[in-house]
C-alpha cells in the first residue's frame, strides 16, 4: 500500500521506521515545521524529519492543516493510506482523502484516557496496565471506531520515560499489524463506549506541582508520571525543586510538607506517611541523586 505518514517526535520514529522497512511503500511524511532553538538560533529538524531524510522520503511541513496547497500537495501522492502517530489534529478534508482512510495510534486503551497525555495520566492515576489502539479517525477527537488493541503492564518501577520507549516499540509493531489488516478488507470494527471514557489533558505547570497533603502514593505516581519530562515540582524557600525518583516511606510519619533529612536521605510528609526523594534537581542545577543534593544543599 501506498502511505503516508504522519507524525513528529520521537514516539513516531519506530512506526514510521517498521513500515519502511516493511513491503508498504511510504510516500511521504508530514510533521511539524522546523523550529529555532538555542542562543544561535540553530534550525531543529523533527525526529521524523530527520528520519525521513536518511530514507530520501518526501517531507510536507506545513504551517496549517487547513492549508489548500498543502492539500493539493496530499492529493497528488495518490496514497492508499494515512497513517497517523503522535501528530496534531486533522480536519475531515484531510483524513479523508485516502480510498482506505485514516488510522491514528492512541497510546492508551480507548476509549480510556483520551487527549494529549495518555500515558502520563495511566502512570499518575496508579493504573497497573495501559495499552495502545489503532482507530480510524471521525470528526470528534479519539472517538472513531477501533481497529486492534495492545495491553501493557506498569510496574512501580516505571516512569513516563521507560513506558514511552516500550510502547513506542510495541506500537510500531501494531501499526504495521494494522496496515497489513486494512490491506486484506477482512476486520471488524469496534465501537468505542463512552461511558467508559475518561480525560488525558494537556499536562500543564498546575498538573506539575506536588501538593503534599495528598496521600504518598498518589505523590509516588505523580512523579514517575512526570519523569523524566517536565518533571513534578515543589516550591521551597522560595526555589523550585524538581523531582525525578522517589519511593513510598510507610514507615516515615511527619507532617504534610515538612521535610526530614539524614546525610544520604531526604524526607517529606504527605498526609499518610512519607515520600523519600531518590532523584533531585534545584533550580538552574543539574538532576543529582539525593545523597549527591546532600551534599552540598539543605533545606
Amino acid at each position: 500500500m501506498k502511505i503516508i505518514f504522519f507524525g513528529t517526535p520521537d514516539f513516531a520514529v519506530p512506526s514510521l521506521d517498521i513500515l519502511v522497512k516493511s513491503e508498504h511503500e511510504v510516500v511521504a511524511v508530514v510533521t511539524a515545521p522546523d523550529k529555532e532553538r538555542g542562543r544561535g538560533r540553530k534550525v531543529s529538524y523533527t525526529p521524523v524529519k530527520e528520519y525521513a531524510l536518511q530514507y530520501k522520503i518526501p517531507v510536507l511541513q506545513p504551517e496549517k492543516m487547513k492549508d489548500e496547497q498543502f492539500h493539493s500537495q496530499l492529493e497528488k501522492f495518490n496514497a492508499d493510506l494515512f497513517v497517523i502517530v503522535a501528530f496534531r489534529i486533522l480536519p475531515e478534508k484531510v483524513f479523508s482523502m485516502p480510498r482506505f482512510g485514516s488510522f491514528n495510534l492512541h497510546g492508551s486503551l480507548l476509549p480510556k484516557y483520551r487527549g494529549a497525555a495518555p500515558i502520563q495520566w495511566a502512570i499518575m492515576k496508579g493504573d497497573d496496565k495501559t495499552g495502545l489502539t489503532t482507530f480510524f479517525l471521525e470528526k470528534k477527537v479519539d472517538t472513531g471506531n477501533m481497529l486492534l488493541t495492545a495491553e501493557l503492564p506498569i510496574t512501580d518501577e516505571d516512569d513516563l520515560g521507560s513506558m514511552h520507549d516500550k510502547m513506542s516499540i510495541t506500537g510500531a509493531e501494531l501499526v504495521l499489524k494494522t496496515v497489513n489488516l486494512i490491506e486484506t478488507g477482512n476486520y471488524e470494527l469496534k465501537d468505542q463506549d463512552d461511558t467508559f471514557a475518561s480525560p488525558a489533558p494537556k499536562i500543564t505547570k498546575e498538573t506539575c506541582e506536588i501538593v503534599w497533603e495528598k496521600p504518598a502514593r498518589t505523590v509516588f505516581n505523580q512523579i514517575r508520571g512526570l519523569s523524566p519530562f517536565p518533571g513534578a515540582y515543589f516550591i521551597h524557600g522560595n526555589k523550585q525543586y524538581k523531582v525525578y525518583k522517589s519511593r513510598v516511606a510507610e514507615d516515615c510519619k511527619i507532617n504534610p510538607a515538612e521535610i526530614k533529612t539524614t546525610k544520604k536521605e531526604i524526607y517529606v510528609g504527605c498526609s499518610d506517611c512519607c515520600i523519600e526523594i531518590l532523584e533531585i534537581q534545584p533550580e538552574g542545577r543539574k538532576r543529582m541523586t539525593a545523597e549527591e543534593f546532600l551534599r552540598g544543599y539543605n533545606f
